[in-house]
């Protein structure tokens, strides 16, 4: 089984971003541990702080992976283009949240991609990807 988590903008700075909301693991830390949780599972990481590389990826992986984990950060209210995508490739996406989206600010209530996407996971923190990435194998 191939998995591959996206994340968007400002993610790359999980571990040491605002560590109240997000917490203060790495995510190449947290990736290493779901490794080690699921070794018969390939996964693989990409973070892109630019809207059309994530578009890109998900246009490379949508049609060979078994699933796609995201987190599209702030484009996941703005991003029209990535909800398109989502919606165009064969691969399932869960869309993950570190925060609840839907207790912070009102412009973060609204998910575009969300709707193209097989699932949603907001404020779980970190577990999120983990649940995100459980709830692909038992759909396999």
């Amino acid at each position: 089984m191939k998995i591959q988590i996206i994340n968007g903008p400002n993610l790359n700075l999980l571990g040491v971003r605002e560590p109240s909301i997000y917490g203060n693991i790495s995510i190449e830390d947290y990736i290493k541990a779901l490794k080690e949780i699921y070794p018969s599972v390939e996964i693989t990481y990409f973070q892109s702080n630019v809207e059309g590389e994530l578009i890109n990826k998900l246009h490379e992986v949508g049609f060979s992976f078994d699933g796609i984990i995201l987190n599209a950060g702030g484009y996941t209210h703005t991003s029209v283009a990535i909800a398109d995508a989502i919606a165009a490739i064969k691969t399932p996406v869960v869309e993950v949240h570190i925060s609840n989206i839907y207790a912070r600010e009102e412009y973060r209530h609204v998910s575009l991609t969300g709707k193209n996407c097989k699932g949603v996971l907001t404020g779980f923190g970190m577990k999120g990807y983990r649940l995100a990435l459980e709830s692909l194998i038992i759909e396999s």
